[in-house]
């Protein structure tokens, strides 16, 4: 009789041990498959973060190299005062940037400030704007207006509107087909407030400069985010007055001499795994004049791609427990197995000797043991696979929730440390033209990070290559499993296991 028959007859005829071997094998392989289906959807997870959180580089003014020239030239000068001045980017180089691979888009922002003219402004306790809600605006007469412009390419490229903090809730936002336009997306508040509605018009007065007045058409109202703070003291004005319009209505508004310029410009990187590389090649670019196109003294490239490495670290860490899963339930399973396979040759002995002594090979009764394991194997894998997806949820959702968790306080505690608020593109800082509003539309030009955590949830399913990974680790433990219990078969005489 050839050892597979031998091997299902042994199952059949004893089926409480049969039963017993699958439970056992069924648990292990379920943390096993569990373990691996964690991991898979941590890999894709990374993946998709590199579509849904994204990256950016930014080129603005570099206002570290400016300082350092303002403090030179106040050492060297006593009788004035000096100040900060800082250069606008120039267009024509940041689409140069824009060529280069893995940049997808880019967003130009400008922020100036301009007077209400005929409506009323916002106004709160504390804010020393020049409008209100019972009073007509433009009475500011200083070079800050009541209305905080922000001027963008493309409003879905603004971090609030990327993380649907805010949302335009009725027409549409800014788009590159604006440009040249006074088409305006206002605050759903102040629309509300002075009875506005798409199509309709409002005038904005220019606060420096020959101070003319533009008739704007409101093409879109948007939702600013409910969390969104007013900020207080002198020039700073309610979340509502700030309105978004293209960068060049924005640049208008400051002066001609900022015609094709921008505060800065970010650029989106499709592969945020590639951003050092796009600002490696973005400061070797060679302008006509074959010098270097981005002058550090004046410029900066500035890279954020912390959305994508706060879920890559999350991921990761759920990887590497994942991993440590796999293999410690895989050793455990290879040591119980052992111990239940050793038990269950010791029971089998006298079947061993009567084998032996017909002149069957011993490694013909240890491939009969490695046939029954692996039918219980086959039965086992079928079981942890209808099982698998449950178990795999309940653990991921809770190793995900601990990452997030644990990244979320990361990032706040940054945040808090940093600079306050989110102002739109860098001021210019430049002593001429309109000066900038106190307070610009939260993240008016930056990628945030607001969205860091929101896409790590793991999609687990189990699949055909699952169960044949799942499949092949199985082998392994019942090898091992086999080997070590069999060691003492291939001492054993026939002749003194019969005498016993």
């Amino acid at each position: 009789m050839n050892f597979f028959k031998r091997a299902w007859l042994n199952l059949t005829a004893k089926k409480g041990r049969s039963i017993l071997l699958v439970l056992v094998t069924s648990a292990i392989m379920l943390f096993v498959l569990a373990g691996l289906l964690i991991r898979n959807a941590a890999d894709t997870a990374t993946s998709n973060a590199k579509k849904s959180v994204g990256a950016t580089v930014t080129l603005s003014a570099n206002r570290e190299a400016a300082f350092k020239k303002m403090r030179s030239a106040t050492s060297t000068s006593k009788s004035s005062r000096p100040k900060l001045t800082t250069s606008p980017v120039k267009l024509s180089d940041a689409k140069k940037i824009a060529k280069l691979s893995n940049v997808s888009s880019y967003n130009a922002t400008v922020s100036t400030s301009a007077n209400a003219k005929g409506f009323d402004t916002i106004s709160t306790s504390g804010s020393s704007t020049g409008g209100g809600m019972k009073g007509m605006g433009g009475s500011s007469s200083s070079g800050t207006g009541d209305i905080s412009i922000t001027g963008v390419t493309n409003t879905n490229s603004v971090s609030t509107f990327e993380s649907s903090s805010s949302k335009i809730t009725k027409g549409r936002g800014i788009t590159a087909s604006d440009e040249g336009t006074n088409n305006v997306v206002i605050e759903s508040e102040l629309a509300k407030e002075d009875s506005l509605s798409v199509g309709d018009t409002i005038k904005l007065k220019a606060t420096t400069g020959d101070k003319k007045t533009y008739t704007m058409k409101i093409v879109g109202i948007y939702k600013a985010s409910s969390s969104a703070s007013t900020q207080q003291g002198p020039g700073s004005t309610d979340v509502s007055n700030s309105v978004y319009t293209s960068y060049t209505f924005a640049n208008t508004v400051k002066g001609s001499k900022y015609k094709n310029t921008a505060d800065s410009v970010t650029f989106a990187i499709s592969d945020p795994a590639k951003v050092s590389s796009v600002k490696t090649s973005g400061k070797q670019l060679i302008n006509t004049s074959g010098k270097q196109l981005i002058n550090t003294s004046k410029y900066s490239l500035s890279t954020d791609d912390s959305s994508y490495q706060t879920v890559k670290s999350s991921m990761n860490n759920v990887k590497s427990f994942a991993d440590k899963i796999v293999w410690l339930v895989a050793i455990a399973g290879t040591i119980i197995l052992a111990l239940i396979v050793i038990l269950m040759i010791r029971e089998r002995r006298y079947e061993i000797g009567v084998l032996l002594s017909l002149g069957e090979s011993r490694w013909k009764i240890v491939a009969q043991f490695f046939a029954e394991m692996v039918m219980v194997l086959i039965v086992s894998v079928v079981l942890a696979g209808f099982g698998g997806k449950f178990v795999g949820n309940k653990l991921g959702d809770q190793l995900v929730s601990q990452q997030t968790t644990t990244a979320t306080t990361t990032t706040s505690s940054t945040s808090q440390q940093g600079q306050p608020g989110g102002g739109g593109g860098a001021p210019s800082g430049n002593t001429g033209g309109s000066k900038p509003s106190g307070n610009m539309p939260s993240g008016g030009g930056q990628t945030g990070n607001a969205s860091a955590t929101t896409d790590t949830n793991l999609d687990i399913n189990v699949t055909v290559m699952d169960l044949v990974e799942l499949g092949g680790f199985g082998l392994a433990i019942m090898f091992l499993s086999i080997m070590l219990a069999s060691g003492g078969i291939l001492r054993l005489q026939p002749k003194k296991v019969l005498i016993d």
